[in-house]
């Protein structure tokens, strides 16, 4: 089978332009592989790059050197030395991000900031509600607040709206970064379901989750990035 996600061997470290051009290592030899259909969860004690792996995959950040090889449309890309069109064309048909914040249109309606990203690829507005409402109702959101913008929610209520804006796309690859953070119980279970749902529709997906429980019901395999990082 071919993988969705192949890195091998990436590098990455940040430049201090305001301390003198000093180089601050992140991770280096960053090497592994997801299969479709399959969730692999980075694990490691905080500040050994996972955060930054993602965001590598993701191709907000660029990395030094190595491959970060992405099946997108049936062709392999190495985001490593992409064009941004590239990146950006990657991001809407191949990758989607649940990041740990939720980042919307001031005064948007929740139901529509869900629902944007199907609109943006074209899909019916009327359907992308329909399919919004129903992530929603899912994540215990109740109808009478989803006319409202999500600013004015509560941390757990926008990371659900969060969530759902990132399960609504069938995207084949997804990135999850926290998702069940501030989550009650009952909305972690929710989560760890719709995590099972995307495998059986063949989604690729790469994980951080600190909760031990939540790691081990949604992960095929777990990546320890301890070796990776650049002070190990």
């Amino acid at each position: 089978m071919t993988a969705m996600i192949d890195i091998n061997n990436a590098q990455k470290s940040f430049v201090m332009h305001l301390q003198g051009g000093i180089e601050l290592p992140v991770v280096r030899g960053v090497s592994f592989h997801v299969e479709p259909g399959e969730c692999v969860v980075l694990a490691g004690p905080s500040g050994a790059g996972k955060s930054s792996i993602l965001k590598m995959i993701f191709g907000n950040y660029r990395c030094d050197s190595g491959r970060i090889g992405i099946r997108h449309q049936g062709t392999q890309i190495d985001l490593a030395k992409a064009e941004p069109r590239q990146i950006l064309s990657v991001r809407r048909a191949t990758i989607g991000y649940v990041s740990q914040f939720l980042r919307a249109v001031p005064r948007v309606a929740t139901i529509d900031v869900v629902a944007e990203p199907l609109i943006a690829n074209g899909v019916a507005r009327a359907e992308a509600r329909e399919k919004s409402g129903q992530l929603l109702r899912r994540l215990n959101i109740p109808e009478r607040l989803w006319a409202l913008p999500p600013s004015t929610f509560s941390g757990g209520e926008q990371q659900r709206v969060n969530i759902a804006r990132g399960f609504i796309s069938d995207l084949p690859i997804l990135l999850l970064d926290e998702p069940t953070a501030s989550l009650d119980a009952a909305n972690r279970a929710v989560v760890v379901e719709l995590v099972d749902s995307k495998k059986r529709q063949g989604v690729a997906m790469v994980a951080i989750v600190h909760d031990d429980e939540i790691r081990h019901l949604i992960a095929d395999r777990i990546v320890d990035v301890t070796s990776f990082a650049a002070a190990a």
